[in-house]
């Protein structure tokens, strides 16, 4: 846990894409800095909540002083006993790809208090310090897990729903190394036509285009994020062939990976 009270932030990744092994929720109290999140630009706003998941490209654009109080944890704190169900909620599964929830004065009064709380166990180590944790952190991230819902006006769940689900968030455990739908269906015990006619209903999309899309969003992280060479990142992404990834990026992209590289720098430097 951390708190900026008007204090300048650690220079030393100012400016320069990096990624988080953690989860991160920030409450800014005071914005008018920016950040990037996954090549995407934000305009940090006066009581806001901004959240970040593990693995995705962050870039602080903008070194002044910063009122915010931020929490990081990770998957392991998720999975301990009695917070398993926190990973199953929607700010953590952020199903919208969302980073930032707007507050109402009674949210703030609310987040105020606990961030308070959680501050204060934080602060004071010992033989209760982890479960106090545990629950500020549970009643804190249900919190702002209804806001997520409401603000990102998502319409309830269904078997096909927590299916599709399911396949992404298999997708983004294996997507180097599986590459058809059928080797999905087979981790999820179903069949691949099962699987193709739900995800096709539920997202518009086939369920190949689902896979093909994780492969190039983390091909844009690597490019935007590394200076990795094209041969590089196609290993890394378990394409045994360069010329093959470049094909593959073009189709899903539009432009070729070295294109995607300098026209993204370029357009983050501008910014």
């Amino acid at each position: 846990m951390y708190n900026f009270n008007g204090t300048l932030p650690d220079h030393e990744d100012f400016l320069i894409p990096h990624r988080k092994d953690h989860y991160l929720l920030v409450f800014m109290r005071r914005g008018g800095s920016s950040l990037w999140v996954d090549m995407v630009p934000y305009a940090l706003r006066d009581n806001t909540i901004y959240f970040t998941g593990p693995n995705q490209i962050i870039v602080k654009d903008g070194f002044q002083q910063l009122w915010s109080t931020g929490i990081a944890f990770t998957a392991e704190f998720l999975s301990l006993q009695g917070n398993i169900a926190l990973s199953l909620l929607p700010l953590i599964q952020n199903p919208q790809n969302g980073h930032e929830l707007l507050l109402t004065e009674a949210d703030i009064v609310f987040v105020e208090d606990m961030l308070g709380k959680i501050n204060g166990e934080y602060l004071i180590p010992g033989e209760w310090q982890q479960s106090m944790l545990a629950a500020y952190m549970t009643v804190l991230i249900t919190y702002l897990s209804r806001l997520y819902v409401e603000q990102f006006k998502d319409n309830g769940v269904s078997l096909d729903k927590l299916l599709l689900k399911s396949f992404q968030l298999k997708i983004n455990e294996r997507f180097r190394e599986l590459r058809e739908v059928s080797e999905y269906a087979s981790l999820l015990n179903i069949s691949a036509g099962h699987l193709s006619e739900v995800v096709k209903s539920q997202s518009g999309k086939p369920a190949i285009k689902h896979i093909h899309e994780r492969q190039a969003l983390e091909a844009r992280r690597l490019l935007f994020h590394t200076n990795s060479s094209l041969k590089e990142i196609a290993f890394d992404l378990g394409f045994s062939d360069a010329s093959y990834f470049n094909r593959f990026f073009k189709r899903e992209c539009s432009v070729t990976p070295a294109e995607y590289r300098s026209a993204t720098r370029k357009m983050y430097h501008e910014y």
